[in-house]
């Protein structure tokens, strides 16, 4: 009896461990990309987990939010896809802390595989103080000139 309840307490634990492993990838995040030209522009990703399940949006600069579709978590790794302009692009990825590391790839030659890291926007609970903005600063102007500040006597 007494190997069973140790065989058990294992077990609990084990499990405990797998299931604070798994990454939780709820959030809002950004990445920053660069067009053929060189030019850039910033892609913002919306995800809700739901245990292995992953739904959200990808929201390009211009344009309406992209649904996600097929999205699966499996622990520190998920995939989704997204399609736009008739193209499927499916992305592997690995989250690390605040940190995705994404690998996004079609099978249209329209679009190249492309590398991409992710940062987690930090956002403020609500109740908690928010930093006040930095005063503007007005333009300055020369000092004008002053007079001494004690009079003097000609020698």
């Amino acid at each position: 009896m007494r190997k069973l309840l140790c065989v058990c307490a294992a077990m609990v634990m084990a499990l405990s461990a797998a299931t604070a492993m798994a990454a939780d990838v709820t959030g809002t995040w950004i990445a920053e990309t660069k067009t053929p030209d060189g030019s850039s522009f910033q892609l913002t990703f919306t995800f809700k987990q739901d245990g292995a399940a992953l739904t959200g949006t990808v929201q390009a600069p211009q344009g309406d939010p992209l649904p996600i579709s097929n999205g699966k978590v499996d622990g520190a790794k998920f995939t989704f896809d997204d399609s736009f302009n008739g193209i499927t692009i499916h992305h592997d990825c690995t989250v690390d802390g605040d940190t995705i590391k994404m690998t996004a790839k079609s099978d249209s030659g329209d679009f190249p595989a492309m590398e991409l890291t992710l940062t987690r926007v930090k956002e403020t609970p609500p109740g908690a103080p928010v930093a006040p903005a930095a005063p503007a600063t007005a333009p300055t102007q020369p000092a004008a000139p002053t007079a001494p500040a004690t009079p003097t006597t000609p020698n």
